[in-house]
């Protein structure tokens, strides 16, 4: 955000933030529930939903930490925050499709493909 940034365009950012923090804080819940319903030591497919709903949640997570910080954004700072924003989208679009493949993940695949959304809808402020 630079200096000649209007009030409705500041507004909007923080607007478009929140939203996305929020979506991450849903899909790290959808996702370590639904990797809690599996057994620890079942097949092989039910591992790699366990899994994957262990990352998915972690780095939504972390995510969402990051966009709590308050602080100046960079040009250094704007682009570790794009870094972040573009691992959380590939690794949520991944989680939604190991989801999508097991009956009862379907609101946890929704969830992961909407914080891919909000993310991406984040980042298109970045610019």
């Amino acid at each position: 955000m630079t200096s000649t940034t209007s009030q409705q365009e500041l507004v909007q950012f923080l607007e478009d933030r929140f939203a996305c923090a929020q979506a991450c804080t849903e899909c790290a819940r959808a996702c370590a529930l639904r990797a809690s319903f599996v057994e620890p030591d079942g097949a092989e497919e039910q591992e790699l939903v366990r899994r994957k709903g262990i990352l998915c949640a972690e780095v939504c997570d972390a995510t969402c930490r990051v966009l709590s910080e308050q602080g100046p954004m960079d040009e250094n700072a704007e682009s570790a925050l794009r870094m972040q924003l573009e691992w959380t989208c590939t690794v949520c679009l991944e989680c939604a499709h190991v989801f999508d493949k097991h009956p009862g993940a379907e609101e946890a695949a929704q969830a992961c493909r909407d914080c891919a959304r909000a993310c991406t809808d984040f980042m298109a402020t970045l610019d």
